[in-house]
């Protein structure tokens, strides 16, 4: 029998050890963070302090592409696919000898190149006429909204320009020239942001009845205060909001009281847990916390073990989505995966760091298989993280918006053209809202929602 001198001693040790493994986990986490930045491997690249030289091993010493790659260079123009044709003729006497020169066929020069942009001013000379029987008069009109100075194609361009591609408002004033200022597009962007206001709430309610939704959400500045720009998704719908807050007050009121019958893929973020809807985790955040793990105990073989176990079964349940398979192979497939997952992480483990993560898969596991049992799950958030990109580079160039009002336009007018954009198929996003604000002109009273591709 153990005397209590031993057992205390025993205590103590244990005490001791338990410390000493998380003054190491401490001292590690540190070093990562300094070399890395303060998000770990989440840094963005422009943050890291400091950048290791590229492996001379990896470059390809020869240039080029890879052996056996199938060139697609620059070719010839078919004339026949060609916008314009120009006829050159060259001059009738030599120019070194004055000779008269003889024809000798032609010789096709190929060119891709653009017209200069340039803001014209037109004057519509509208023909009014009056009809002797009902006593009333018609006027020819413009497709031009009503009390506006600036043409749909001028306002089109603007908006595309501005939401879509990014360009700030401050650029685009020296594209269109000096007589064209930023607050007169603020202008045109509230008006505009007013006409598609409702067609946001009609969008929202398509949006709860799909099977899949993605969500996200990233910080955005408005008027030097700090908030947030959030991103609800499906492969044909995208819905931006701009709030102060990062609260679950956001997505509690665009997803409704109600039950929804979807799979919400996310984050871990806390504020979607209090959303109606069965959630999937995304498995690339779980896989780089492994690999954070890894990196902070490199010497550490239980670590090494369980990482080179976990890793390869993430990858795959995230590649799988992607699989060109029949629905027998990838639910086959799934399910040897999820199987492994689970007796990776059911397995025992003294490390600290791998209990911890070993416990997400344990109390998350109605939130972490929703791919395995339906194929339209995925089991990455990679859909919102590529739609957000764009706002991510805006928030860089702009810094954020001016104000609440200005916030709210953005929020309207990114929904509408992002989710338009997916939808087309084959027409330009440019020309589709063009076409609208024509059809609003001709209409003022038309069901702007139905102007949304389907």
């Amino acid at each position: 029998m153990s005397c209590k001198n031993c057992i205390e001693k025993q205590l103590k040790i244990d005490d001791l050890e338990r410390r000493i493994e998380h003054l190491e986990n401490q001292l590690q986490h540190q070093k990562r963070k300094e070399k890395e930045g303060f998000f770990g491997s989440s840094t963005p690249p422009s943050k890291i302090p400091v950048k290791e030289n590229t492996n001379s091993s990896q470059e390809n010493k020869n240039g080029g592409a890879k052996p056996g790659h199938i060139g697609k260079g620059r070719r010839a123009i078919d004339p026949g696919q060609s916008d314009r044709t120009i006829t050159l003729n060259t001059t009738e006497h030599c120019p070194d000898c004055g000779g008269k020169l003889e024809h000798k066929g032609w010789k096709t020069r190929s060119s891709v190149d653009l017209d200069l942009q340039k803001v014209k001013k037109i004057v519509y000379n509208c023909e009014n006429k009056w009809c002797p029987k009902c006593k009333k008069s018609v006027q020819a009109k413009p497709d031009i909204l009503p009390r506006s100075l600036y043409g749909n194609s001028f306002i089109a361009n603007a908006l595309v320009m501005h939401f879509v591609h990014g360009i700030p408002a401050g650029r685009l004033e020296e594209i269109y020239g000096a007589e064209v200022t930023s607050g007169i597009f603020f202008k045109i962007f509230h008006r505009i942001a007013g006409l598609w206001e409702k067609s946001c709430e009609n969008l929202i309610e398509e949006f709860r009845k799909q099977p899949v939704l993605h969500a996200d959400e990233t910080g955005w500045r408005t008027d030097g205060q700090s908030g947030y720009a959030w991103l609800f998704c499906t492969e044909k719908t995208s819905i931006f909001q701009f709030e102060q807050t990062r609260a679950s007050s956001v997505p509690k009121k665009l997803f409704g009281p109600e039950k929804l019958s979807g799979v919400l893929v996310v984050d871990r973020y806390a504020g979607y847990n209090k959303i109606l809807i069965r959630i999937q985790y995304c498995y690339a955040h779980l896989l780089r916390d492994v690999q954070d793990l890894e990196k902070g105990f490199d010497n550490n073989l239980e670590i090494k073990a369980f990482a080179d176990a976990l890793c390869p079964l993430l990858a795959n349940a995230m590649n799988l989505h992607g699989t060109a398979c029949t629905d027998e192979e990838y639910y086959q497939t799934s399910n040897v995966i999820k199987d492994r997952i689970i007796e990776v992480v059911e397995s025992d483990a003294k490390h600290f760091g791998i209990r911890k993560i070993q416990e997400i898969f344990r109390k998350s596991k109605d939130r972490l298989y929703h791919w395995v049992t339906d194929r339209r799950v995925p089991a990455h958030n990679n859909l919102a993280e590529r739609n957000f990109r764009s706002t991510v580079i805006a928030r860089k160039i702009s810094f954020g918006s001016q104000s609440l009002a200005g916030t709210k336009t953005r929020g309207i007018l990114m929904t509408i053209l992002h989710t338009a954009r997916k939808r087309l198929l084959d027409e330009n996003i440019e020309a589709w809202t063009k076409n609208c604000l024509d059809s609003i002109s001709r209409n003022p009273n038309i069901y702007v929602f139905s102007l949304l591709p389907k």
